[in-house]
């Protein structure tokens, strides 16, 4: 009886050692190319595939958000700056009127009567300080006649024959315009001739 059962042993390590030695050939030998297969190879390589794609999606990843941070730092700065230069657009567009009355007060005034000369010098005096004060801010006005007539800062109120002047020149100063830091906040109110 022991001998069958270690006949039966025997038979069964034999049979289950030709199956692995096939099993081995198989995973071992592949038969279109001869090359060796190990399936363990096989999952490594498989996993470093996977593992530089994500390491590269990683990367492409952190790039563009690196990008967008970039962006919105410049935004932000850019913002920042316009705050400082416009911030006071609409104080100043409001001082505009004042600078107006000013001015029209001085063309209206009779600068013969002695009486009214110290007057008259305080109003320039105001003026002069005033308009100081807002071009430290950025503030220019818009003046010029005998210039051609551009309408991104010019306002044509009328237009004028005339034979001495080129067509489309400023011919007249109605109102005068003003530009803050070089942005439009009142355009120049302007007579514009016209060839006869």
């Amino acid at each position: 009886m022991i001998d069958n059962n270690v006949k039966k042993n025997i038979d069964e390590n034999t049979s289950s050692q030709n199956e692995e030695i096939e099993k081995e050939e198989l995973l071992q030998t592949d038969s279109t190319a001869n090359k060796i297969i190990d399936p363990k190879n096989d999952q490594i390589v498989k996993l470093k595939i996977k593992l530089a794609q994500l390491q590269e999606h990683e990367h492409n990843t952190v790039l563009r958000l690196t990008a967008e941070i970039e962006n919105i730092r410049r935004r932000n700065n850019q913002e920042i700056e316009k705050i400082h230069k416009f911030g006071l657009e609409r104080f100043i567009f409001e001082l505009l009127p004042v600078i107006d009355n000013l001015e029209r007060t001085l063309n209206i005034s009779d600068n013969s009567n002695t009486l009214l000369s110290a007057i008259i010098e305080g109003i320039e005096l105001t003026l002069k300080s005033f308009l100081d004060t807002v071009h430290k801010f950025g503030l220019k006005s818009i003046h010029e006649i005998n210039v051609p007539f551009n309408p991104e800062i010019h306002q044509a109120i009328s237009i004028t024959a005339s034979e001495d002047h080129k067509p489309n020149q400023v011919l007249t100063m109605i109102q005068k315009g003003y530009l803050l830091n070089g942005r439009l906040i009142r355009p120049a109110m302007v007579t514009v001739s016209q060839s006869k």
